[in-house]
């Protein structure tokens, strides 16, 4: 087990810099162990999940949409943010979000991990489920205002594929298709 004192970094101020509807950004003052100081740029963020959904023909399901931070379009899993009151729930968020964003709904939804995804600077966790059972909806859920997304249906060679063409190129979608390779070779 590591030990914790050793690396521990001791908050001896913080500013906070930016509260917003998303995130909060903060700057810390900080002693580290060896006793010399720095500083550590903060984001705080509720957390988010992804889901792992396939459709009828085995075809992993993923929303494309622009992402603003990239000024690019890419492929992802259905995935969203935890709102107020869910936090406690992330399966809750997963279920809305999948509906939202897919039309479908899931009979059962596993919890497979839980990941931090950027622990250097942010506090984000991503609470990856796996959805089983889907039956689609006649009249689902509303996609979020401010989202353009459109759903694709990927076999597994088109997923490789597309990581190789950076279509997908975040970390929550990877791991489902690592996932999806677990499975495959599990059968």
């Amino acid at each position: 087990m590591l030990e914790y004192e050793q690396f521990e970094e001791k908050t001896i101020k913080r500013k906070e810099i930016y509260h917003g509807a998303i995130i909060d950004v903060a700057l810390d003052d900080v002693q580290l162990p060896d006793g010399n100081h720095a500083k550590r740029e903060l984001v705080f963020h509720p957390g988010g999940v992804g889901i792992i959904a396939f459709d009828e023909q085995d075809r992993l399901l993923l929303v494309k949409q622009f992402r603003k931070p990239l000024e690019k379009v890419i492929l992802e899993i259905p995935a969203g943010k935890i709102d107020p009151g869910e936090s406690q729930t992330p399966e809750r968020t997963a279920a809305r979000e999948l509906e939202e964003e897919t039309g479908y709904r899931a009979e059962k939804l596993q919890h497979l991990t839980s990941m931090y995804l950027s622990p250097g600077f942010a506090n984000e966790i991503m609470h990856i489920y796996h959805a089983t059972h889907l039956k689609q909806v006649a009249n689902p859920l509303a996609q979020d205002e401010d989202e353009v997304l459109e759903l694709y249906a990927l076999t597994f060679e088109e997923a490789k594929q597309a990581i190789i063409d950076q279509l997908i190129c975040d970390a929550k979608t990877i791991y489902a298709i690592q996932y999806w390779e677990l499975l495959i070779k599990g059968k």
